[in-house]
């Protein structure tokens, strides 16, 4: 059982049945995966761009990505149809944990200048969406090999039913949310 894990059924499932009133575990909200999106839109004019990408995305993210492709041909951005135009990951299980505690304990302390993620970034139902700048952030990067950076889009889906629910699961996860002051 992963850290995550451990201390969600330990600490976090009992918190929330308190502060909301479940009276059933399985009630309780909790992650239920986390899509790593990357476009790569420069890869028009650098054709080994991909290549860098998926391999980078790879081992942060332990499993490799699948492309994503243009459904429409659009001239003013020099897309045709069926050009790789991003690269996404979708993680569950095991390899959704770990790789949320490496984000929150490792990745983010990371950022340059971070004073906290906004709170103001969670959907209707409850999901959080964050963009880093650069995947540097993140320790499975080599930095001898780092020619290129990229950033990417971070969507945590939860099983809460409204956004007071899903900041809260995260909060009590130990999601680095700004403090008000």
């Amino acid at each position: 059982m992963t850290r995550i894990r451990e201390r969600y059924v330990k600490e976090v499932v009992p918190e929330l049945k308190k502060e909301f009133g479940y009276t059933n575990d399985l009630s309780v909200p909790r992650l239920e995966k986390i899509v790593v999106n990357v476009g790569v839109g420069r890869s028009l004019k650098d054709p080994k761009h991909i290549e860098f990408v998926t391999k980078a995305l790879e081992r942060i993210t332990g499993q490799k990505p699948s492309p994503r492709k243009a459904r429409l041909s659009i001239s003013g951005f020099k897309i045709r149809k069926g050009m790789v135009v991003g690269l996404t990951v979708t993680l569950r299980g095991t390899r959704m944990d770990e790789f949320f505690d490496r984000l929150v304990n490792i990745s983010l302390p990371r950022v340059r200048d971070f004073q906290g993620l906004d709170e103001k970034s969670f959907g209707q139902s409850g999901n959080y969406s964050l963009g880093l700048k650069e995947h540097t952030v993140f320790p499975e990067t080599q930095s001898d090999d780092i020619d290129q950076t990229f950033g990417l889009e971070i969507t945590i889906v939860t099983t809460a039913k409204n956004a007071a629910e899903g900041k809260a699961l995260l909060t009590h996860l130990g999601f680095p949310f700004k403090k008000d002051e």
